[in-house]
């Protein structure tokens, strides 16, 4: 399939990504917003990705914006029984629970894929998550699962998908609009800018002196993705959304994409 590319995407960039799906296999999704010259860059953004562990966000949203303060300080409890494969943090905690907040930040800076499924099961499940992005204007992200079975990314298959641009509509209006009040736009920020899985990705393809927050996720067919808002010193925040995948269910997802597609958006967001 030809990649859609805005018409605002400049011939050289679109190249470029184009010239990065040949190199790395791969099929790549790219939207990027400038927003303070409100410039943006679109590679294949319409089309639909796995969103794979970069819904965290999202579900980290609805609860906090369900939430009270005495909501997240209560004490979630959970057994051994219920940690999945990928559970850094509440593998630790299996005696004494986690907070609401505690789950929160787990699943925001370490994928604690058990802390997600906790939240889910809090909100109501898939659907809930699903109804709270219809609320903010999502009418696109379709969320069915829970982990892992959200990590299949079968080609084809619409369950647990989105689109770039969908994603980067969705994460400026979270943290840089109104869909969640100050104090809830602080903790996800805050707890993304701590996120621990994302160094290889968009931090590794822009200056160091950029703060980003960003959540990653990785599944089958070599999906690696990454979202973000990204600021640079003295500028406004661009917003990033970079999905890939690949053809291969057991293919490798690819960090080095993630890096390669940053540093060209970037670059085309600058000529």
């Amino acid at each position: 399939m030809a990649p859609s590319t805005d018409p605002a995407t400049d011939p050289a960039t679109a190249r470029a990504f184009a010239a990065l799906e040949r190199r790395y296999d791969a099929r790549l999704g790219v939207a990027a917003i400038d927003t303070g010259s409100g410039r943006k860059i679109a590679h294949r953004a319409g089309e639909r990705f796995a969103f794979a562990s970069t819904i965290k966000v999202f579900i980290a949203a609805a609860v906090l914006d369900a939430s009270s303060d005495a909501d997240l300080a209560t004490v979630v409890h959970y057994d051994r029984g219920d940690l999945l494969e990928y559970a850094p943090v509440t593998t630790e905690h299996v005696d004494t629970g986690m907070t609401v907040r505690e789950l929160v930040d787990a699943a925001l800076r370490s994928s604690d894929n058990t802390a997600a499924n906790l939240l889910v099961e809090r909100l109501g499940g898939p659907e809930a998550v699903e109804r709270w992005l219809r609320g903010i204007g999502d009418r696109t992200t379709s969320v069915d699962r829970v982990e892992p079975d959200l990590n299949q990314a079968i080609p084809g298959d619409r369950r647990d998908t989105t689109t770039p641009e969908r994603f980067a509509a969705d994460l400026r209006t979270m943290l840089l609009g109104d869909a969640l009040d100050a104090a809830d736009r602080r903790v996800l920020r805050e707890a993304m800018l701590g996120n621990t899985t994302g160094d290889a990705t968009i931090r590794a393809g822009v200056d160091p002196s950029w703060r980003v927050a960003d959540k990653t996720g990785t599944a089958s067919y070599g999906v690696r993705n990454d979202i973000a808002v990204v600021t640079p010193p003295g500028r406004d925040p661009v917003v990033l959304v970079v999905m890939t995948s690949r053809a291969d269910p057991g293919a490798e997802p690819s960090d080095e994409l993630v890096a390669a597609a940053t540093r060209t958006a970037v670059a085309g967001l600058s000529d």
